[in-house]
Formats: structure tokens, C-alpha cells, sequence
């Protein structure tokens, strides 16, 4: 198979890996043989099955012929990962459960999960880059902590994307297309292309441009809407609707941009690559649909879209000093984004019911004997940037006492703005009603957010590798670091206003220890002890104590055996990981969030993978049993907005709580046919994927609001090939148009807007062809 995996995984008969890094795995003496693996996970060049970590990975083979082309893509073949999201450029990724469900904030905690492009950082404050998948030589997924090497966002594992480079040995150049359509949905299509030119024997550039519509498949449907103003009068309602937001597959998305790179050679040792990535995306409409209304429909009475335009410029110079690898890393990463969601349904939970009345929410007069529609707008903005610099130092990969050792330092910010708007309300007499009400000198805000937030990270690591027999290994690594984040800004209503002036300063360290055993060729034990680590922050509500950082300790026992003349590949690892004060965010009073300590957790789990090849035929299958859950009470939150233990008060989420998001059981299985016809060798594959239900929320009064995420299968078909230089496929994902829940949530906290909760689903039935051409 195409889809390999490390601890977690499979290899088989596909060698886009071994043709991904040859120089590097020369360099490493990984002499490799046909569809044999070289990752870089370690920051050395490995076979993937000698690297003791699970990892699960994906050449451009497996890309393409899985359409892998965004972030929702590969993430459904990662048995470890979960994710919850909102729509593209709007998700958070977690490995092995360690999620509660309350990341993606931007003034909340930090990434639980790593992300680098390259060796370059993409993780972001809050959600990640939904980066276009064209052009890349592999993906690189690493369960478990990852601090030693990959620092304080690894929590639970870590995510690489590793490009295609410039090669200065032969010009080359191919374009892809896609055109695709929905089976309850619209059409969409994809144009690629790259080309890399030598210019020298010395340098090479090498250029990649992409455009994609994704068709939308989701229906915002006409509706009207009655408020009742809470005022007792039913003379005096206001009824609304969306004939303007109306529209037949609204959630479309257009992606576009490119990646340009130069490599230098500028002796027999070192060597410069500059390089510069580029992407906007436009995405229009709601992805989570509203069961009540209809499948995959909606009733949205506001503008809905998410503007997101990011770049990255990094620098990697590779050389020697004697026979150490010496690397330098850095880059610095701009990112903006807009974001508008119907929030309306924030203001229907809190029209009527125990507010009538109560003239509050909803009761606006004008003035002029009439009413304004009470419906409160979104608007977020934020504007993100980081800097990152790694320097690095590798001895001999040949000598029993290997030591990898490196300085890391990252700056990354975000630039808070959040509106909340009630169109009109800054124009009426503001003694006509009592709450909310218009902010002074700030139009139709009701509730505003300008924070300025700065992460800061300084690191020092070492990993040391001693071969005690020339089968035998012990591994141990630790990384000391220093944490300094501060927020600054105000956050709040008229009437409360909080001033934001918070600080948080930490130093620690994260350690490793690995015992790896070839017992037989092709064949590998381990046993690892590792730890994680994510910073503690402020609160931006007034009275709420800081949250401290959380840790994770992880206890690791894999296994790799190629039996069979490697034929037949069995990986697998079984671990418990302690979670200790895991960070958790709650909304409370008026939708405002804060992140707590949610107490302890435990997580144990087995991941397994098979891989057997017979002649043209190939059979794989991935899978993962998890079992999170608390170990201690989340008490609940009192009026001072702080979780509070009360004898005889019953706990948010008492001990023994599954963690969210993640389900018990996710796996897949893979069936793949290769058949040479006459000149072309063509495929036929078929792929299932499962997984089981999931817990939506952490606390109990959250979860019962939106109740349980269910289990679901989907299957995927595909047939195509290739014929000199040309590729061609054609392919059904999601054959027989299941709809899969990924994840239930709300516009705003759940025990408010619990009633109106969404799913987000898999994609619905989608047809589809593809033809490439190399040069």
C-alpha cells in the first residue's frame, strides 16, 4: 500500500519515500531498497521501519489516490487523530484523545498538537492553516508527545508536511485536474502545476501554483423568524427572514495560491533554501448543517464566510562543520483572518422562555414606536504573526554514540478583534432599554474584544542515541525551556468592561527515554517514557485565576515486524498516557469563555496496522481502541467564575468522564488490485473507513444539551493508472452518501444554544476524475 505507517502502520509496495530523500538517506547510511521508507522524524534520515516512535506517513502516491488535498483529507486516515472544526482554515487536531474539547480559542490555550511544514512551525494560535496538499513528498504523523524535539504545541503528538525540493540534477514539470461533483451538491474542480528548472549545476528553483473550488453541499433555506422582545406584548413582535442569506449550496470555497523555492549548493557541504508559500482562501457559508431544519440544511439569517490569507518565508541552511550536520531553520508567518457565523440563534435561546418579561436581550425600542431586529452579528478578526529559529547539530550517523542538539527560539502573536453587533442599537435612545446596550464610540457593538497577545518560547535540547550491542539501543533526550506570554487589551460590554493586563512565565523541561531491539532483521521492539508539555495564560474575565500549563507522561510499548520476506508488515503500540491538569475552556455568564484545570486524566489504547502484499494484490487496515477519561472531578464554576469543589455539589464532569471528541474505535481497510494493461499499470481500490461514537462535550450539562456524537462507516472506490508520463483516475468517495458526524457543536456555549446545536459531516456522495501530466 501506498498508505504507510511506523508504529502505527503499514509499508508496502509503492517506493515514493525511498525516492523522497535520497541524498539525505545516503548521508544517514539508510541504504534503502525498493518501497523501503526514509522519514525524518528524528531529525535524522531513517528507514521508517527502524524509527522506534509511531508514526503514521503518506507519500504523494497516497495522496493523490486518496484526494488528499486538505487537512479534513488526511485526517480521516489517521486512526490516532480526532479534530473538531467549524469549516476549512477553522479546525484543531488532537492525537490519542488527548483533547477536552475546548481549544481553538484565540485567547485561550495553546495548540495540543504540533504542525511544521518542513522544519519550519505552522502551528497558529487557536485554529490551524488548512494548507493545499500539491507537490508534497510525504506527510509525517508522530503520536505521542513530542517535546524534546518538537516543543511545547506537541503535546499530543505532531503533524509534518514535508514538500517536494528543487533538484539540480534533470528539469522536470507536471499538471494535475480535478473535476469533481457532489451527489447531493454542487460542482467543483482543481488546476495544479509546478516546474523546476536547474539553473545551474549548482541551484535549482522550483514553483508551484494551484487554484481549487470546492462546490458547496450544504442548503441555507428560506425561513421567518418571530422575536417576542420579552416584553409580554404580542402586539409588538418582530418577525424576520432570510431571503437575503438564502441559497442553494452555500458553503463553497475558492483556495488558491503557491510555493516557490531555491536551492543553492554553494560547496560539497553547505547548502542555502530559501523558500516563500503563499495561500488565500474564501470560504462562504455554513458547514455544519442543523438536523432539525432538514439534511444538510440550515436556516442562517446573517452573512456567513471565512476570509483566511497567510504566508510563510523560511530559510534552511545545511552544511558540516568536520563530519557533524550543522542546520539552520528559521521563518517568519503572517496570517489574517475573517470570520462571520450566524450568531443569531444566540439571540433566539435568550428570546421568551424564563426572559419573558424580562425586557431584556431583545427589547429594543427605536424610539419612533417601532422595534429593532434584535439579532446579534459576529465579526472576528485576527491578525497573526510568528517567528521562528532553530539551530541544530547532528554527529555521525554511523558511530554508535549519535547526539542531535539545538537551540530554538519563537515569538508568534495575534492581534484579538471581536465584534459583537446589533445592527442599529448605537442610533436609538439608549434609555429606552436596560441590556444590552451600545458601546460608547463603537457603532452597533454590543460586546468588543481588542486584545494583543504575544507567546513567547526559548528552548535548549538534546537528544543522545548510545548502540549498547549493535541491536540494542537506548535513546534519551530532554529539552529545557523558557515560556513568557502576555495579554494586553480589554474585553467586554458597556455596563463591564474588563481590562486584559496578564502575564504568564514558566520553565521546565520535557524528557524522553526509548529502549529499541532489532531482535531479527526486519523486526523491532520498543519502549518508551515521554513527556509533554503546553503552557498555562491569563483569563480575560475579571475575578478568574490564571490556567495553569498542563503536562503529559506517556508509557510506550510498539513493535515493527516485516515477516515473509516483508510481504507481510505488522505494526502496533499499546501506551497509558497521564494527563495531569489538563486545560479546559468553559463559556459562562453571557457566552464569555475562560480556561480552567479540569483536573487529571488517563488515556490507554492499542494502535495496530497490518500491510500484505501478494503479487498485484494489496491488503492494509489501520486501527485504533482508546480509552480516555478523567480521573478527577471537574468541579463546577461559581459566581466568581472559578471551579470550586462544594461538598455535596455534584461535579461539571465527574471522575471517570470520557474525554471528548475522540472515539473508542476508529480504523480502516484497504483492498488494492495493480494490473499491468499492456503499457499501463493501472489499479482498481477499494477503502472502508469506521469509527464509533464519540462524547460531544466534557461537562455533563454541555454534553446532554447536544447529546452523543454517533458512529458511522463510509467507503471510497477508485480505478486508475498510469501510462508513460500520464495519470488518470477515477474515483466515488463516500459511495453510499452515509452522513457521518465528525462533531456536534454551537454558535455560542451549549447550555445556552444547546437547543440549535449543528453537525459537522463527512462529505456527502461525491464523484470525480483526475488526469496528470509529467514533463
Amino acid at each position: 500500500m501506498a498508505l504507510l505507517l511506523g508504529s502505527t502502520g503499514l509499508a508496502g509496495g509503492e517506493a515514493a519515500f525511498a525516492q523522497a530523500a535520497p541524498d539525505q538517506a545516503a548521508d544517514a547510511g539508510a541504504q534503502t531498497m525498493p518501497g523501503e521508507i526514509v522519514v525524518t522524524a528524528t531529525k535524522r534520515a531513517e528507514k521508517l521501519q527502524d524509527v522506534p516512535i509511531s508514526i503514521a506517513a503518506f507519500d504523494a502516491s497516497t495522496l493523490s489516490q486518496r484526494q488528499v488535498a486538505a487537512f479534513d483529507d488526511y485526517a480521516k486516515l489517521l486512526p490516532s487523530v480526532s479534530f473538531q472544526s467549524f469549516g476549512p482554515g477553522q479546525s484543531q487536531i488532537y492525537f490519542r484523545g488527548v483533547t477536552s474539547g475546548g481549544d481553538g480559542l484565540h485567547g485561550g490555550s495553546a495548540p495540543a498538537s504540533g504542525l511544521y511544514l518542513d522544519e519550519v512551525p505552522l502551528t497558529s494560535i487557536a485554529n490551524n492553516v488548512d494548507f493545499h496538499v500539491y507537490d508534497v513528498e510525504r506527510v509525517e504523523a508522530l503520536s505521542g508527545p513530542q517535546g524534546t524535539l518538537y516543543g511545547a504545541s506537541s503535546l499530543s503528538g505532531t503533524l509534518r508536511l514535508i514538500t517536494a525540493k528543487p533538484d539540480t540534477r534533470h528539469f522536470s514539470a507536471g499538471v494535475d485536474f480535478d473535476a469533481n461533483t457532489f451527489g447531493k451538491g454542487a460542482a467543483g474542480g482543481t488546476a495544479e502545476g509546478y516546474v523546476n528548472i536547474p539553473l545551474s549545476e549548482n541551484a535549482a528553483i522550483r514553483i508551484v501554483g494551484f487554484y481549487e473550488h470546492d462546490g458547496g453541499f450544504i442548503d441555507n433555506t428560506p425561513a421567518t423568524r418571530t422575536y417576542t422582545l420579552n416584553d409580554g406584548d404580542p402586539t409588538t413582535n418582530v418577525t424576520i427572514d432570510n431571503k437575503a442569506f438564502a441559497k442553494k449550496d452555500f458553503n463553497d470555497v475558492d483556495t488558491w495560491g503557491g510555493r516557490a523555492a531555491l536551492k543553492v549548493d554553494l560547496d560539497d557541504n553547505w547548502t542555502v533554501l530559501p523558500q516563500v508559500v503563499y495561500q488565500k482562501q474564501k470560504s462562504h457559508g455554513a458547514f455544519l448543517y442543523d438536523p432539525r431544519v432538514g439534511d444538510l440544511k440550515v436556516h442562517d439569517f446573517t452573512p456567513d464566510y471565512n476570509n483566511d490569507e497567510w504566508y510563510q518565508l523560511a530559510l534552511t541552511v545545511q552544511g558540516k562543520i568536520g563530519n557533524w550536520d550543522v542546520t539552520y531553520a528559521g521563518g517568519a508567518f503572517g496570517r489574517t483572518v475573517e470570520n462571520r457565523t450566524d450568531y443569531s440563534y444566540y439571540t433566539v435561546a435568550y428570546d421568551g422562555g424564563g426572559n419573558d418579561g424580562s425586557f431584556y436581550y431583545t427589547y429594543f425600542p427605536t424610539g419612533k414606536g417601532t422595534f429593532l431586529d434584535p439579532t446579534q452579528n459576529q465579526l472576528l478578526y485576527d491578525r497573526y504573526s510568528k517567528q521562528t529559529h532553530e539551530l541544530r547539530f547532528t554527529s555521525p550517523a554511523g558511530k554508535p554514540l549519535r547526539l542531535t542538539a539545538g537551540l530554538f527560539y519563537e515569538r508568534q502573536t495575534d492581534w484579538i478583534n471581536a465584534d459583537y453587533f446589533i445592527t442599529g442599537i448605537g442610533s436609538i435612545p439608549q434609555d429606552g432599554f436596560s441590556f444590552p446596550q451600545a458601546i460608547p464610540g463603537s457603532g452597533d457593538d454590543v460586546f468588543k474584544t481588542r486584545i494583543f497577545r504575544v507567546d513567547r518560547d526559548y528552548a535548549a535540547y538534546g537528544d543522545l542515541a548510545y548502540d549498547i550491542t549493535p541491536r540494542l539501543t537506548l535513546d534519551v533526550g530532554i529539552r529545557g525551556f523558557i515560556t513568557h506570554n502576555t495579554q494586553n487589551g480589554f474585553s467586554g460590554f458597556a455596563t463591564a468592561t474588563n481590562q486584559v493586563n496578564g502575564r504568564f512565565h514558566d520553565v521546565g523541561e520535557t524528557h524522553k527515554a526509548t529502549l529499541s531491539w532489532k531482535f531479527a532483521d526486519n523486526k523491532l521492539l520498543y519502549a518508551t517514557y515521554s513527556t509533554g508539555y503546553r503552557p498555562g495564560g491569563v483569563n480575560r474575565r475579571l475575578g478568574v485565576i490564571p490556567f495553569k500549563s498542563d503536562t503529559l507522561n506517556n508509557y510506550e510499548i510498539g513493535w515493527k515486524l516485516g515477516l515473509f520476506d516483508r510481504k507481510l508488515t505488522l505494526n502496533g503500540a499499546a501506551f497509558i498516557e497521564e494527563w495531569k491538569q489538563l486545560q479546559f475552556g468553559l463559556s459562562g455568564d453571557n457566552g464569555i469563555t475562560s480556561i480552567y484545570n479540569a483536573g487529571n486524566a488517563r488515556v490507554h489504547g492499542v494502535e495496530a496496522s497490518f500491510a500484505f502484499a501478494s503479487g498485484g494484490f494489496e491488503l492494509s487496515g489501520t486501527g485504533t481502541y482508546i480509552d480516555a477519561k478523567l480521573t478527577s472531578n471537574f468541579c463546577k464554576v461559581d459566581g466568581s467564575g472559578n471551579s470550586v469543589c462544594t461538598p455535596g455539589v455534584p461535579a461539571a464532569a465527574p471522575a471517570g468522564t470520557q474525554l471528548p471528541i475522540q472515539p473508542k474505535l476508529k480504523g480502516s481497510l484497504t483492498a488494492r488490485y495493480n494490473v499491468e494493461l499492456g503499457a499501463m499499470k493501472a489499479y482498481i481500490q477499494a477503502s472502508l473507513q469506521h469509527q464509533s461514537s464519540s462524547r460531544s462535550f466534557l461537562t455533563d450539562a454541555e454534553y446532554a444539551a447536544v447529546g452523543r456524537v454517533p458512529g458511522f462507516d463510509t467507503v471510497d472506490f477508485s480505478v486508475g493508472g498510469t501510462w508513460g508520463q500520464r495519470t488518470w483516475q477515477v474515483y466515488i468517495q463516500n459511495a453510499f452518501d452515509k452522513r457521518g458526524e465528525l462533531s456536534r457543536n454551537t454558535a455560542c456555549t451549549p447550555t445556552i444554544c444547546g437547543a440549535y446545536y449543528r453537525v459537522y459531516p463527512t462529505k456527502p456522495q461525491q464523484f470525480g476524475v483526475k488526469f496528470g501530466q509529467k514533463f
